[in-house]
């Protein structure tokens, strides 16, 4: 399957980029997708999106972890938003 994963503000920032594209197997589920995330961004990104205050959107609606991807899926992690 094919995803679009995005990173928005400061977690674009630790990640450095704006998005990739990941191929995983059909039938993979969150923790495949964390582990591919994981091999191609490495720990120091991983820690930023493993937040406790990350939110993550899946084609646009934000959704509860875990969830299981489908193919052609975007999945989005955003950061807490502050204004004032």
């Amino acid at each position: 399957m094919n995803l679009r994963v995005r990173f928005f503000a400061s977690l674009r920032e630790a990640v450095g980029r704006p998005e990739i594209d990941l191929e995983l197997p059909d039938g993979a589920g969150h923790g495949d997708l964390l582990a591919a995330l994981e091999a191609r961004l490495g720990e120091p990104a991983m820690a930023a999106l493993r937040a406790g205050n990350v939110r993550v959107a899946r084609n646009q609606t934000l959704t509860d972890q875990p969830f299981a991807p489908a193919d052609g899926d975007e999945i989005a992690f955003l950061p807490p938003v502050t204004g004032g």
